[in-house]
Parts: structure tokens; C-alpha cells; sequence
């Protein structure tokens, strides 16, 4: 278990912790310990968010810990965002679609809809009291992590790629216990840590997940690695923005 947790933590992120040649392979069949990872990634920023909210202006602590987060995962799944708005903007078919997601370069739809993401993402971070930002990240890493799961489980592979392993781990036999230990993950941390506004972000994150693969088989026919990517930012922000309604409501 402890050489899969490696692989998961070396593919999920940019810690240095030792690979091998299975990484792939461990981290599709582990995908339900995303959440887990998650909670990770979002402990770190949020604790770094913790410390600088005690000296610095609130819009600067949002965009650094999102910054933080981005930096610990390495952009990859930024560059799936890219792409995904890159490929949902273009016109033609599934195939020139995916075509142009794979393109180098990012056009207009990919910059807008990073744009967008991480300045909600930065300005909801932002929002947050600094007594509950650390759960708050936590918890919204959590939820991004879950999401990427659900878009596997719910997802149509499209072709050979490094989303396979995924989609195949998710659609396997096991493929429904592994959705469930995720959840069980995912809500074991969150309800501690927000109470029902945890059961709600977790929520907001799943319907984020089911509409993005609803988008995802419209323009391409199925899922691919860039759409989890985008599937994990996206929710992301939904869930932090849910919190922040949550907050406001109660």
C-alpha cells in the first residue's frame, strides 16, 4: 500500500517522493484515494493560507493559496482546463474537436475559461474568515478530487490514452466499490471539518462532475485526461462558491 500512495502523490502532485514504472497503473486502480490525496494538498495550502491571512490583504491571500494549490499539482490539471474550453468553444466535429484540445497552442476559449476559474477560484479563497480556511481548502480539494473520480465512473473512454487506465479502473468490476470507498472518503472528511456546508460542497462538486461529462460526450463522444483535468478545477471553484452561499445563507 505504501509504494501505491507513493505513485498516487508522485502523479497527483510535483512532492518529491519516489516513482516507478507502475505509478500509472497504482493510481488508476487507488483513484478512490484521490480524495484522500486532496485532502493532503488542501491541508498545505490551507495552512499556508491560515498563516498569511494574519498579514496580508484578504484578495492577495486568495490569490496565493490558489496559487499554492496550482503550484503543488503541478498545472497539469490546468492545462486540461485550457484545453477543455479550447475544444468546447471550437465548431466541427467530435474528432476536430479533440484535435484541437490536443493542439499546442490555447486559444481564446481555453485563456477565457482559465481566466474566469481561477479569478472566482482567487476571489471565493478571498471570502473566506481566516478561522475557517483551512477546512474550507480542505474540503474543496476534496471535492475536486471526488469530482475527477465521478467523471471516470460516469465517463465514456474516447480513445488509448493516459486517461484509460482511469476510465477502464472506473468501469471494471470494481469500479462501483471504488466509487463508493471514495465517497465514504470524501464525506468522512468533509462533514467533521464543515458539517452539512461540507455535505453540500461535496454535493456541488458530484452535480459540477455529472454536467461537465454531460458537456464532455456532447462535444467530444466521451472523456478524456483534459476533461478530468477541467472536471477537477471547475469543481473547485463550484464547490468553494456553494460554501460561500452556504455561509451567507445560514
Amino acid at each position: 500500500m505504501l509504494k501505491e500512495i507513493k505513485n498516487l502523490l508522485s502523479f497527483l502532485t510535483i512532492i518529491p517522493v519516489s516513482m516507478d514504472k507502475d505509478c500509472l497503473t497504482d493510481s488508476a486502480r487507488f483513484m478512490f484515494l484521490f480524495p484522500l490525496v486532496g485532502a493532503f494538498i488542501g491541508l498545505l495550502a490551507g495552512l499556508f493560507g491560515w498563516v498569511t491571512a494574519h498579514f496580508l490583504p484578504s484578495l492577495v491571500v486568495g490569490a496565493l493559496v490558489l496559487g499554492i494549490l496550482l503550484l503543488i499539482t503541478g498545472l497539469h490539471h490546468t492545462d486540461g482546463l485550457l484545453d477543455f474550453g479550447d475544444g468546447i468553444m471550437a465548431h466541427g466535429t467530435a474528432e476536430r474537436k479533440i484535435e484541437i484540445m490536443h493542439d499546442q497552442l490555447t486559444g481564446a476559449g481555453g485563456l477565457s475559461m482559465g481566466i474566469m476559474t481561477f479569478l472566482i477560484t482567487a476571489l471565493a479563497i478571498a471570502e473566506l474568515h481566516r478561522g475557517l480556511i483551512i477546512q474550507a481548502v480542505i474540503v474543496a480539494e476534496v471535492a475536486a478530487k471526488l469530482a475527477m473520480v465521478i467523471g471516470a465512473w460516469a465517463g465514456n473512454a474516447i480513445h488509448q490514452g493516459m486517461s484509460t487506465a482511469f476510465l477502464e479502473a472506473m468501469h471494471g468490476k470494481n469500479g462501483n466499490a471504488r466509487l463508493l470507498a471514495a465517497l465514504a472518503i470524501s464525506f468522512a472528511i468533509a462533514i467533521p471539518l464543515l458539517r452539512l456546508a461540507g455535505a453540500l460542497v461535496l454535493l456541488a462538486a458530484m452535480a459540477a462532475s455529472f454536467v461537465m461529462v454531460s458537456i464532455a460526450h456532447r462535444h467530444f463522444k466521451g472523456v478524456t485526461g483534459d476533461v478530468l483535468g477541467a472536471i477537477n478545477e471547475l469543481a473547485r471553484m463550484a464547490s468553494l462558491v456553494v460554501l460561500l452561499a452556504v455561509i451567507r445563507w445560514a
